[in-house]
């Protein structure tokens, strides 16, 4: 039996930059991006706040569905973070 994986979609503000990863440990991993433990894209442009996440039962599709996100139009993936938190809430808070 695989893990369940996480798609996520963080954003420095709202609106702002975002990064569109795939984990298996979300909360592990928000924390990281929040504490800049990686350097990197989100440690850069200072992209903190997780807006927008879906659990997925195996590797193949939360795979598929990180790489179709990222090819999305940015009005979609704005579209997507709306549609299920409409104020853009860091939900961090609500995973731990």
């Amino acid at each position: 039996m695989e893990k369940e994986l996480y798609v996520y979609i963080k954003a420095s503000q709202r609106k702002g930059t975002l990064y569109i990863g795939v984990t298996s440990d979300l909360i592990k991993r928000v924390w990281q991006h929040k504490s800049n433990v990686i350097e990197g894209f989100t440690d850069r442009y200072k992209i903190h706040g997780l807006v927008y996440y879906e659990k997925h039962e195996n590797s193949y599709s939360a795979i598929q569905r990180e790489r179709r996100l990222k090819e999305w139009q940015r009005k979609w993936k704005l579209e997507l973070i709306e549609s299920t938190n409409p104020d853009w809430r860091d939900l961090y808070d609500e995973i731990i």
